[in-house]
């Protein structure tokens, strides 16, 4: 889908679908709605008088336009209240507006700037909300899917913003292009955790990660089974040995030019599939077990998005890559794992491997004494217990990290909520035969798993984010698609640019 910006007037424009907005209460249009309305003979207007549409946040109305204007229809987005107006809200109405124009089966869309008429909110911004909530809200994974021989397909090949004024099309334009990079990277960690097993294995993650250097600039390092070995990454290697397909950890990095403010690490779970190991997953619960390495799927994105927006931040991006499976060769439950740094682990739970694999990354990250480490994983299903799939779980050591993650979070549409560690649930993971166990049983298995990590964070700024709720959706929740979601890709990016 392509998104450009025109300036010129909005209910002249030849298109499929004109996109227009209305907030909740107003009984007379304005603006560029005002215009198209009156361009309709006031169709809009009498939709509203009979209470056919109140612009309730998120919903729709399509009204054809029998030639009156070069459109052949008209879709009216409801915003919501106005005091209750936000970027998010921008956001969630182009998406809504999008889906509801490609379910009119549109080609060619118009739009109206959403927010910065009058809302009063600058351009730019507007323009990457609008670009965002667009490109996520079309966003389709149906490449399985047979087309049947002359169905057409439902894709919106072109979006236009049009903008009456000339001089803001520039400032406008620079939004769009941040919001579609923002948007894409989100999508590819959509793709990927949506993507079938077979496909998205270790070796996948690694070559596209090598693609990616080559594409955008970066720096990648690939360690195969015999150097994580080598190198210690014992947790890596012996959650792997099970499958038939071998572990890889995967090390690609942004460097700007001259001298970075400041070093970051983000660490993705990447467990391509998860059966549970020995400790086996019933069969329902290991529905959906290809996304369990949606932190990864979030990592390399962000590393794609960040090497075209180019910050003066230096990124690290640490994927420890394997399947959790079941053979003869499998690890398993009473095992003692040594850690990279050294630590032992107790196997209590083979279904317990993420914090395993993460904990020779995290071994390793502390190694390289980075000014702020961030590890994103689909840990536990405690997390969807407690939070439900509205909030991803944060922890860590730095409370500054800490909030500053969670509001870029809410600033950005995709919120976090922090739990706290304490030292009687680190208690819990005390064993008789090693320096730890990587499981103490369902209470409290979130905070749990929080607190084994930070035995191997070290004492750099360190934040763990738990992705188990908010990565997978059972239905679509505003620009969020039904499956994967690609959180928190949007919320990392943010982080790093600010």
């Amino acid at each position: 889908m392509e998104l450009l910006v025109r300036d010129g007037d909005l209910a002249q424009t030849s298109c499929d679908v004109v996109i227009v907005n209305l907030f909740e209460g107003v009984t007379q249009p304005g603006g560029a709605t005002g215009a198209v309305d009156a361009a309709l003979d006031g169709w809009v207007s009498q939709m509203i008088e009979l209470d056919a549409f109140t612009g309730k946040a998120g919903t729709t109305l399509d009204i054809p336009t029998f030639g009156k204007i070069p459109a052949k229809r008209v879709v009216v987005v409801g915003l919501g209240p106005r005091d209750a107006f936000n970027l998010e809200q921008v956001r969630r109405a182009a998406a809504a507006a999008i889906r509801r124009a490609r379910a009119l089966k549109a080609k060619r869309v118009a739009t109206i700037l959403h927010g910065a008429g009058i809302a009063g909110l600058p351009a730019e911004v507007c323009a990457q909300a609008v670009a965002e909530g667009t490109a996520l809200g079309a966003y389709e994974f149906d490449k399985y899917k047979s087309v049947k021989d002359g169905e057409p397909k439902t894709a919106i090949e072109q979006v236009l913003i049009v903008e009456r004024e000339a001089d803001k099309v520039p400032m406008i334009e620079a939004g769009v292009k941040m919001g579609m990079i923002i948007a894409e990277a989100t999508n590819l960690a959509r793709d990927l955790a949506n993507e079938p097993p077979d496909v998205v294995t270790p070796g996948h993650l690694a070559g596209l990660a090598e693609t990616f250097a080559v594409e955008f600039g970066l720096r990648c390092e690939v360690w195969d089974e015999v150097r994580i070995a080598d190198e210690g990454m014992n947790c890596l290697t012996m959650v792997g040995r099970g499958s038939v397909r071998p572990p890889r950890f995967i090390q690609l990095e942004y460097i700007p030019k001259g001298t970075p403010k400041k070093r970051v690490c983000i660490v993705g779970k990447g467990l391509c599939y998860d059966s549970g190991g020995l400790s086996l997953k019933p069969s329902e619960s290991m529905r959906h077990m290809k996304t369990d390495m949606s932190g990864a799927a979030a990592v390399l994105a962000t590393l794609r998005a960040i090497a075209q927006l180019q910050p003066d931040v230096a990124v690290t991006g640490l994927i420890p890559a394997c399947e959790n499976m079941i053979s003869g060769s499998a690890y398993k439950v009473d095992d003692i794992l040594r850690a990279r740094n050294g630590k032992t682990i107790e196997v209590d739970n083979t279904d317990a491997e993420g914090r395993l694999v993460l904990a020779d990354a995290l071994s390793f990250a502390a190694e390289q004494k980075f000014d702020e480490v961030i590890d994103i994983a689909t840990l536990t299903g405690g997390c969807i217990v407690a939070l439900g799939t509205i909030w991803s779980g944060v922890m860590g050591n730095n409370q500054e990290m800490i909030d500053r993650l969670i509001e870029t979070g809410n600033t950005v549409g995709e919120k976090m909520w922090m739990l706290p560690f304490d030292p009687e649930i680190r208690e819990m993971l005390d064993s008789d035969l090693a320096d730890m166990k990587n499981s103490a049983g369902r209470w409290g298995s979130t905070l749990q798993g929080g607190m084994f990590l930070q035995e191997f964070a070290g004492e750099q700024p360190w934040v763990h984010i738990d992705i188990a709720g908010t990565s997978f959706l059972d239905k679509p929740r505003g620009y969020e698609p039904k499956h994967a979601t690609g959180v928190p890709t949007r919320t990392l990016i943010a982080y790093l640019m600010s």
